[in-house]
């Protein structure tokens, strides 16, 4: 390829890429376009977009950065590529599997919780929970301007009151007049400090010398002069008296002076008399501790709202929001049933129904209605069943302990196995008590900011703090329990006063502008409380990119994987507007792409192929779309055109047996009652956010975890029964998108259960014998043969400060993770190092006479997954490469005569897989449905979360919901058969379904 020179200066150029499997090609990438790279899954797409572009980008960032960082630049191994020219700053937002941090949520990635804890520690406002009534504190300016308010000449005393008991109350005095002070009150009558003490010791002499006390001492205890009763309590410290002076600066710096001693020798408190031209007094008190009714409040700090800060963490679930305690979906498991039915199921038993009994029998006189079901009962009903009644005046005693006192008499007697057995069983996650979930502690939710206009309402629904708060804005918790839609509503129509509107603009424009690029990239159904280990591979990106948006950079080079994988084709709109946006600001836009939407409003499409692994890595075509359509040897191009698809069965499954969750009510589901077909596909569709993930993953699968004894400590979410035959289910397995494994030696082969007969042949060979090696000898995770210097790592890791880590090629080594010795043991002329840095194609036809493994490799190349290495690192994986691999581990396990027999004598799996379309080709999706359709062959069941129309047109039963997404979405829209959703004009689906099947 020739390269004018002018296009040096527009464009990006690659020349010679040859990472991985590149085939030397040479790329154009146009600046401040939107570029798309396409092509099969493993062509080598991210191969020429993250292994050469953006490490290229990246190297040369590091070069700019201190010696110490530099000094491993040497070490560092540069892309194979010729050159590139026209390199703008790089930034990855990669498809990567969300964290399991599980202090992440929405907020704290997006940093948008960093923002309203600043907000809420300069503005926010302490409300009293007994009274409601706003705490303050005050300072000497509000005490000095409250002074000079008066008219010009009142007279003032500035008075600290004098707390003592009477056999300390010398002593303090004598202490006040070390210190200056010459004066006091007493009943409200100025007298000098030295005559008060003088006179107390004088009647003090009378009292040690036992004469009687007259009865004017009785009432005086100095003299009948004095007038000061000795049972006078009203004791008071003149600190200064003054008159006030408008205009005066010497006489205002004097009152401040005097106002801040005041509030030291007060501990905070001081008062002020003003004199009446009666010559009565006025008094105005003042405080500068932070308390009211008797409750000393913190003060706003940015600390003082944080979660991950010991200071501001809920001090009973340290900021994690769940506690490990008794689950409410174990204890009652069925809700449909009423307590006299044995809802309860720990009452169940001859012993145990005792209090079953006991708690009939209160019934009659507490009115707890014993044959409702349990999902019917009232929250105050609920908490009379869980928490038990309070003490009564008679008796002074609990009648009812509740279910709480029922598990605390268990642990009581925990000594008996029986018990602790009990107690394990229904035992699991539970929202924290103290917090409720909300993870800060109780009194940061005292804090509010601003006022709330009369009528506010958003996704969710209308917002209005409750309780003694009302109309005083809302509190942290309460924001961050909004959807992003909601939160945008309510901070357009916050009302702050003038001076806190001053204070607060810089942070609310950040926090708007972050909220407003989350909603334009789909995501506005999101809580900015939710969990980030909740989120699929799609939103974590998504929400990537709305922080990158959020930093507003120009000139940067964009690298985006897969942004639309999630989204449904009608969100995929609010993208391509995200995309473009970003392209306009003067950025160069590089997406890794399969969606149509996206490839037909690209500026410039490169396709990578024609296949995979060794059989790709060559440039097929690039220009526009109507360019990649004129190719014939296109793949792409031949999808795009219609030439090629994925072809619709011929025929449904139909299905008798099924599995129904009744009354879902999770997150924004309406009491939504499904069935989910057994031993057919089923495909749960619906716009983004509109609860598909709720009913399936936090309704349907912990659910029938815990109906069929796999319960693993997951949380279900609200719903009232699950019925149906679930009992033929022997196992459910959730496939989505997390790593396959934590460790970085964790790679496919080993997950698949591939690596032991391999193993074992290499230990089998002659020369092995002769040495006695062993299977463990030719395994990196054990010591023996490995190299112990990356610890069969095959690099080393070098921690850079505020900078990512830094993987080296181990020196040992040279990244063969063994020992040299071990490498001398070779099958077919290649050792275990070589057999790890094969592809699954190569292996295939490498061990072509060891059908042991051959049996397990071949599911990887059967899900498309022919272009991995054997080897290859699990934190290298995407999430869909990662997801398939676990595809194929199931496979391979029904080839195998035990898991055979499993999957045809009852041994019944339910598949529930999330968005398996991600990083699929059109070509690859034919092979991803060959294998669902091989699975449910082996007489299992698939439910699948999925956009993507070709599978949803593949699918024997469709579960739509909507029709739009958060508060307006959790609604069935549609239950049926691809046919007859194509047929109806219900939701958003129907309308893109028509096209693929034709109708």
């Amino acid at each position: 390829m020739k390269f004018k020179s002018e296009q040096k200066t527009k464009d990006i150029i690659i020349k010679g890429a040859r990472m991985h499997n590149l085939k030397n090609i040479d790329v154009v990438i146009p600046r401040n376009k939107l570029t798309v790279v396409t092509g099969l899954s493993g062509s080598g797409k991210s191969s020429l977009v993250f292994d050469t572009l953006y490490a290229e980008g990246q190297r040369r960032y590091v070069e700019s950065l201190s010696a110490y960082a530099r000094q491993f630049l040497g070490k560092m191994n540069k892309p194979e590529v010729d050159f590139i020219h026209g390199i703008s700053p790089a930034i990855a937002i990669e498809q990567k599997v969300n964290t399991r941090n599980p202090r992440s949520t929405v907020a704290t990635t997006t940093e948008i919780y960093d923002y309203l804890k600043l907000l809420f520690a300069r503005v926010g406002v302490t409300y009293s929970p007994v009274s409601g009534k706003e705490v303050k504190r005050d300072t000497v300016e509000v005490v000095v301007n409250r002074i000079n308010t008066f008219d010009e000449g009142t007279k003032i005393l500035l008075l600290v009151e004098i707390k003592s008991e009477p056999n300390e109350l010398k002593k303090k005095l004598e202490v006040f007049l070390q210190n200056g002070f010459s004066r006091m009150l007493v009943d409200e009558k100025p007298v000098q400090i030295d005559e008060f003490i003088n006179e107390m010791e004088a009647v003090s002499r009378l009292q040690d010398a036992g004469k009687k006390k007259s009865k004017k001492l009785e009432s005086s205890i100095l003299n009948p002069a004095s007038n000061i009763k000795q049972q006078s309590t009203n004791l008071f410290l003149l600190i200064d008296r003054f008159s006030v002076i408008h205009d005066d600066e010497d006489n205002l710096h004097r009152i401040a002076d005097s106002v801040q001693t005041a509030f030291f020798e007060g501990h905070g408190d001081c008062l002020i008399h003003i004199v009446l031209d009666d010559g009565s007094f006025k008094s105005e008190t003042f405080s500068n501790k932070f308390e009211m009714d008797g409750i000393t409040f913190e003060e706003p700090s940015v600390n003082f709202f944080s979660f991950n800060n010991p200071y501001g963490a809920c001090k009973t679930c340290e900021g994690f929001g769940s506690v490990i305690g008794i689950d409410e979906d174990l204890v009652a498991p069925d809700k449909s049933l009423s307590i006299y039915q044995d809802c309860v199921v720990p009452w169940k038993g001859e012993k145990m129904s005792e209090w079953k009994h006991f708690f009939i029998k209160l019934s009659a006189k507490n009115k707890f209605p014993i044959h409702k079901p349990y999902f019917e009962l009232s929250a105050a009903q609920k908490d009379y069943l869980w928490r038990g009644d309070k003490k009564t005046a008679k008796t002074k005693k609990v009648e009812w302990e509740g279910l709480d006192g029922f598990f605390k008499e268990l642990e009581r007697q925990t000594y008996k196995i029986q018990y602790r057995v009990m107690l394990a069983r229904y035992r699991g996650k539970t929202v924290c008590p103290d917090c409720e979930g909300t993870r800060l502690r109780k009194d940061a939710n005292y804090v509010r900011i601003g006022s709330l206009s009369p009528t506010l309402s958003g996704g969710d629904g209308e917002v209005s703090p409750s309780g003694r708060f009302r109309g005083a804005g809302a509190s942290l918790s309460e924001i961050l329990l909004m959807s992003i839609d909601t939160a945008i509503v309510y901070f357009n129509n916050l009302k702050l006063n003038e001076q806190h509107t001053a204070i607060a603009k810089r942070m609310l424009t950040e926090i708007k502008s972050r909220l407003s690029f989350l909603q334009n990239v789909g995501l506005g159904y999101l809580s900015l409380n939710r969990l980030s280990n909740s989120l699929s591979g799609g939103e974590s990106q998504r929400i990537n990119l709305a922080t990158s948006l959020g930093s507003s950079l120009v000139g940067s080079l964009y690298i985006l994987d897969e942004p639309s994988i999630g989204l449904h084709s009608r969100d995929t709109e609010k993208l391509i507007m995200v995309l473009k946006q970003l392209r306009d600001l003067g950025n160069t836009v590089v997406v890794v792409e399969h969606d149509e939407d996206i490839m037909k409003v690209a500026d410039h499409i490169i396709d990578i192929g024609p296949m995979a692994g060794i059989h790709g890595g060559s440039l097929i075509a690039e220009g526009k779309v109507d360019d990649i359509l004129k190719r014939k040897e296109s793949l792409t191009g031949q999808y795009l055109s219609g030439a090629k698809e994925v072809s619709v069965p011929q025929k449904r499954r139909a299905w008798n047996d099924f599995i129904e969750v009744k009354g879902a009510r999770q997150h924004n589901l309406k009491n939504v009652n499904v069935k989910f077909p057994l031993h057919a596909l089923t495909v749960v569709t619906g716009v983004s956010g509109s609860g598909k993930t709720s009913l399936v993953k936090s309704v349907l699968y912990p659910s029938l975890q815990k109906q069929i004894g796999e319960y693993s400590g997951e949380k279900t979410g609200l719903h009232d029964k699950i019925e149906g035959n679930f009992k033929s289910v022997k196992q459910v397995e959730m496939i989505d998108q997390n790593p396959i494994g934590k460790s970085s030696r964790s790679n496919p082969i080993t997950y698949i259960k591939a690596y032991d007969p391999i193993r074992e042949l290499y230990a089998s060979q002659a020369i092995s014998k002769s040495r006695g090696y062993k299977p463990q000898h030719f395994s990196f995770n054990v010591d023996g043969g490995r190299c112990e210097t990356c610890q069969g790592e095959g690099e080393v890791t070098i921690e850079m400060q505020f900078m990512a880590d830094i993987h080296l090629l181990c020196e040992e080594c040279k990244g063969a993770r063994f020992k040299d010795v071990i490498l001398e043991v070779k099958y077919h002329d290649k050792n275990i190092s070589d057999v790890l840095n094969m592809s699954v194609d190569e292996a295939l036809e490498f061990f072509a006479d060891e059908k042991n493994i051959i049996n397990k490799i071949q599911p990887l190349q059967d899900v498309g997954l022919g272009y991995i290495h054997l080897g290859q690192s699990s934190n290298t994986l995407s999430g869909g490469e990662a997801q398939r691999v676990k595809l194929a581990s199931f496979l391979g396990k029904g080839k195998s005569s035990e898991t055979t027999r499993l999957g045809h004598s009852g041994g019944h799996v339910m598949f529930i897989f999330d968005e398996p379309s991600t990083g699929l080709h059109f070509h690859d999706i034919r092979k991803l449905m060959d294998s669902f359709n091989a699975l449910i062959n082996q007489g299992n069941t698939i439910i699948v979360i999925e956009h993507n129309m070709d599978i949803i047109k593949c699918a024997d039963w469709i579960i739509d919901l909507g029709p739009e997404a958060g508060d307006k979405g959790g609604n069935i829209v549609f239950e049926g058969t691809p046919e007859d959703l194509a047929k109806q004009k219900v939701g958003y689906t129907s309308n893109y379904l028509k096209t693929k099947l034709k109708t």
